[in-house]
């Protein structure tokens, strides 16, 4: 079996798991306070490009626990390259979608919808439902310095995979 942390080398674990952990939870909740409190819906990509971050927050849970358990050194830094990873393909499907935005490239087709009108029939409430279909994916719904929720995506997947490999290259000593 192998050793248990020291309390140093937890603390160093833990900072990093705890970082990444925090700033993949901040960057998904912007990303829904922009849907639910802005009021700009996601298109398709916009949605799929949350479950990276989604599968990697409870692993980053669990990297901290792992910390607070003192747990071999390998469980944390797999868990950490596990989030670097998931954050690597993040940052490539908002890669993809930007490419989408500029026109570099073709888009899904379930991305060419826009959202059909409201109907003022109750009646056709369920219909109205199965019929939605969020924003068209080949245009970005607000640019902050020139980039689209997308771009802002790449950047800030590469951050959080920097901070998670950092972590998991850190030797126990």
């Amino acid at each position: 079996m192998a050793a248990a942390l020291s309390p140093d080398a937890s603390r160093r674990y833990a900072f990093y798991a705890g970082v990444v952990t925090l700033g993949m939870t901040a960057t998904v909740g912007g990303a829904l306070a922009f849907q639910y409190v802005g009021g700009y819906i996601p298109c398709a990509l916009c949605l799929l490009q949350r479950n990276p971050y989604y599968y990697s927050i409870p692993l980053g849970i669990a990297a901290l626990l792992a910390t607070a358990l003192r747990l071999p050194s390998w469980v944390i830094r797999s868990l950490l390259a596990a989030i670097g990873m998931m954050m690597l393909v993040g940052a490539g499907m908002g890669v993809y979608h930007a490419g989408v935005e500029w026109g570099f490239w073709e888009g899904p087709a379930t991305c060419a919808t826009s959202a059909p009108g409201v109907s003022t029939n109750a009646g056709s409430l369920l219909d109205d439902l199965n019929a939605f279909h969020g924003p068209s994916c080949t245009e970005a719904s607000l640019r902050v310095l020139g980039l689209s929720f997308a771009g802002w995506n790449v950047i800030a997947s590469l951050i959080l995979a920097a901070i998670a490999f950092a972590g998991a290259r850190k030797k126990a000593v």
